[in-house]
């Protein structure tokens, strides 16, 4: 006996939902991967603006957290400043700092397979005289 067109439709519909979970899942993945990756540039430019204004500033642990905080949306972020010397052990030469972002991966059904992912980001500057 040949099979028809309509004997084949409903094979179809079984198909496609068995794999319309799996391709929505991966969507998903690709989203979430791509709001770290979004989260990571941002970590760049605010270490940047702060490791700027921690070059120019008196107080540069201060001027950093504002810089830092006022760059990006992001909360809670964590700012550490270090500052350089000269290799002969000379006067402070650099300012180094470092922030950092944990990122809940909130993004539906796959977020809660993906745990928090740990960003951060590093700039150094040479500081400039007052």
């Amino acid at each position: 006996m040949p099979r028809t067109a309509t004997a084949d439709r409903g094979q179809a519909v079984v198909e496609f939902a068995l794999a319309l979970p799996v391709v929505c899942t991966m969507l998903l993945g690709v989203v979430q991967v791509g709001v770290v990756v979004r989260h990571q540039l941002a970590l760049h430019v605010a270490a940047r603006a702060a490791a700027r204004a921690a070059a120019v500033s008196t107080d540069t642990a201060a001027a950093a957290r504002a810089a830092a905080d006022d760059a990006v949306r992001l909360r809670p972020l964590e700012v550490d400043v270090v500052l350089g010397r000269l290799p002969t052990g000379g006067l402070v030469s650099t300012v180094t700092v470092t922030v950092r972002y944990t990122d809940l991966t909130d993004v539906p059904v796959v977020g809660a397979l993906v745990p928090p992912v740990v960003l951060h980001a590093a700039v150094t500057m040479t500081l400039e005289p007052p």
